[in-house]
């Protein structure tokens, strides 16, 4: 691959500020928790369900342990020690809860050490059921292979989980290689997890373990029929975030969303919250052999995309070490970019070019995520098709792992299966015949694309810096990101973060982190 010379020493200074920001923003992760991570221990531990008027047992039993105000001990200390004083499975003293048969704050206690211990036997059925979907996942590539890279992604988005598959499997018959089921809209401010199967949405579908199972399933029938792997995504941001990403880990999903500065920056969700629910999701996510896509894209839609383009490569060096703390390898960082340059800017083309080149070199092992042009998109969709096969000549020119088509048809309606069609035609076509450019064409020496980089490059290393110095609490707060302000203070979920008392037990962090092959 042809490379631009970028300033080496600059890479290693922002890496290191980067990392240094994480490390300080983990102290705070480490002594909190949310009651959406108590939820997802609840549903790691096998809770299901809903009790009779909805509401999903998980958010019953927390809530239970809240109102008798002992959350700070977390779930696992109260529920384990009623399986040890009742000899009730997880999900029957869930349901003894949600009846009021029950109170588990107030049984006799069983020693720490003998419910740190039957915290953990109990949570090894759930790793070891991951770990074989995450097997199974490797198995069924082994064998009947799966697409090239740049993966082509494309979204179904009909409200209605079986109408999802219908357009879901047509579109992998068409071509693509990862089918995403965009989420009902408002759906990431709900701080529950609907139940069941559903047929109602707007502008989506909801994100529920039973759409999750019926999806993988028909996504398992197309991929022997079309002879590749069909990778399903979904999304995991939102004030459930540790939540899906542990159904998806059950139900074996492939790419999750998977970013806290995108629900913090774009759905006003309180920083403290999501930062600490990013944390066990991706550590789920990592050990579940899940692609995660950051959303660094979002912020040039808001910001633009000359001016904030450092902001998009600060916020990737963050994403990839708050990554690497979860345990997520580099090969499962889908790290987040945008084609938003204005069509009228001269020169544009290059500055893209640079854009997608420098962050291919910077994160060499990392299937980048590339998001198609929205912003400038007006409704002509001929002008439209066009933008979208620069886009493409961009990321088979760059070597991007993940391309999210672009619709001729942005900005006018729900793209139809003939639109997704075309995208997909478009694609295919550009990435075929011009397969080896990237190999071929080398960049000049102190060129446009070059220097463009470097100044990237430098400003992301100075705002790197910057927030090292004051923190990334701070800079949220002061809108360096996409142009938007938000207060630590407020938000929504914050009345959801507590401080871990003594007594407190996560058994799955340790079990997970590390990836795959930890016992």
């Amino acid at each position: 691959m042809a490379y631009i010379h970028l300033n080496e020493e600059l890479i290693k200074r922002a890496r290191e500020a980067a990392r240094n920001i994480a490390v300080d923003t983990q102290k705070f992760i480490d002594v909190h928790s949310t009651v959406a991570i108590e939820r997802t221990i609840a549903r790691l531990y096998g809770i299901d369900g809903v009790d009779e008027n909805g509401v999903p047992l998980p958010n019953r039993i927390v809530e239970h342990i809240k109102e008798n105000g002992a959350l700070e001990d977390g779930l696992t200390y109260y529920l384990v020690n009623a399986v040890l004083e009742t000899n009730l499975s997880p999900q029957e003293i869930a349901e003894e809860v949600a009846k009021g048969n029950l109170n588990i704050v107030k049984l006799n206690k069983h020693s720490i050490e003998e419910i740190q211990k039957k915290a953990y036997e109990l949570a090894y059925p759930m790793v070891e059921r991951i770990k074989s979907n995450r097997r199974t996942r490797e198995e069924m590539i082994n064998k009947i292979g799966e697409g090239d890279k740049p993966y082509l992604y494309v979204i179904v988005a009909t409200g209605n989980i079986y109408e999802d598959v219908v357009q879901a499997q047509s579109a992998a018959k068409q071509g693509a290689d990862i089918i995403a089921v965009i989420r009902t809209t408002g759906q990431s401010l709900l701080d529950y997890v609907p139940y069941g199967a559903t047929t109602e949405g707007f502008g989506g579908t909801y994100a529920t373990q039973e759409n999750f199972r019926i999806m993988r399933k028909a996504l398992d029938e197309v991929s022997y029929e079309v002879g590749r792997y069909i990778r399903l995504c979904n999304y995991c941001s939102g004030l459930c975030m540790p939540e899906i990403a542990a159904m998806g880990a059950m139900e074996r999903l492939d790419v999750m969303l998977n970013d806290a500065l995108y629900g913090i920056l774009f759905r006003d969700i309180n920083m403290q919250r999501t930062i600490v629910d990013q944390f066990f999701s991706r550590v789920i996510n990592g050990f579940a052999g899940v692609i995660i896509n950051t959303g660094e894209d979002n912020y040039l839609t808001t910001a633009d995309a000359v001016e904030a383009a450092h902001t998009v490569l600060a916020s990737q060096f963050i994403n990839e070490q708050f990554a690497k703390m979860a345990g997520i390898p580099e090969e499962q960082m889908g790290l987040g970019h945008a084609f938003e340059m204005n069509p009228d800017l001269k020169d544009g083309f290059l500055l893209e070019l640079a854009q997608a080149q420098m962050a291919r070199q910077i994160f060499p092992k990392a299937p980048l995520k590339y998001m198609p042009p929205t912003k400038f998109m007006t409704g002509n969709i001929f002008k439209g098709h066009i933008q979208d096969a620069l886009f493409n000549v961009v990321s088979i020119w760059t070597h991007q792992g993940i391309q999210l088509l672009g619709m001729l048809t942005e900005a006018i309606h729900t793209p139809f299966i003939s639109d997704r069609a075309l995208s997909i035609e478009n694609a295919r076509y550009i990435f075929n015949n011009m397969k080896s450019i990237g190999d071929e064409i080398e960049f000049k020496r102190g060129g446009i694309v070059e220097r463009r980089a470097n100044e990237v490059l430098n400003k992301a290393t100075m705002l790197l810096e910057e927030i090292e110095r004051e923190g990334l609490f701070t800079t949220l707060e002061k809108g360096i990101f996409a142009d938007i302000k938000r207060s630590r203070y407020a938000g929504r979920g914050l009345d959801g973060v507590f401080t871990k008392g003594e007594n407190y037990i996560n058994a799955f962090i340790p079990l997970m982190l590390g990836g795959a092959d930890n016992e």
